[in-house]
């Protein structure tokens, strides 16, 4: 018995002397190339399986260009409100289809976001909605 336990002991002391030669390379291939993909506040992004027809809806290329918008403008824009909507939906609270239209369930889907994280609830996009669901 001790000599099973001395072989496991040598065998996995030997295992972890090889792991240390190897170097871990980092290609970036766990990295989003979609600035709309919601992340959280480690910067990790949370992509879905599913592909939505607002996936494919132009962008903006770098992340922060969303700050500078209005909130108007962000409504206009199919991609950002797919993001939206997603979000939502990633939390529970909207279940409508993912098309890019600011409807009336976003709306209801915003409203009680706010009602559950003590926000005022307005049911519109504004700056606290946008930093609880990690959206730009």
């Amino acid at each position: 018995m001790k000599r099973i336990a001395l072989a496991l002991i040598v065998g996995l002391s030997a295992t972890v002397a090889q792991a240390d030669e190897f170097d871990v390379v980092d290609y970036g291939i766990f990295q989003s190339i979609d600035p709309l993909a919601q992340r959280d506040e480690w910067g990790t992004t949370h992509q879905g399986r599913h592909v939505n027809a607002t996936d494919f809806a132009p962008r903006y290329r770098w992340r922060w260009a969303y700050y500078f918008k209005a909130r108007e403008q962000l409504l206009l824009d199919p991609a950002y409100v797919g993001s939206l909507q997603t979000a939502l939906r990633r939390l529970g609270y909207y279940c409508g289809p993912v098309d890019g239209i600011f409807s009336a369930q976003v709306s209801d889907a915003i409203a009680r976001l706010q009602n559950s994280y003590s926000m005022r609830v307005t049911g519109n996009l504004d700056n606290p909605v946008r930093r609880a669901l990690h959206m730009p």
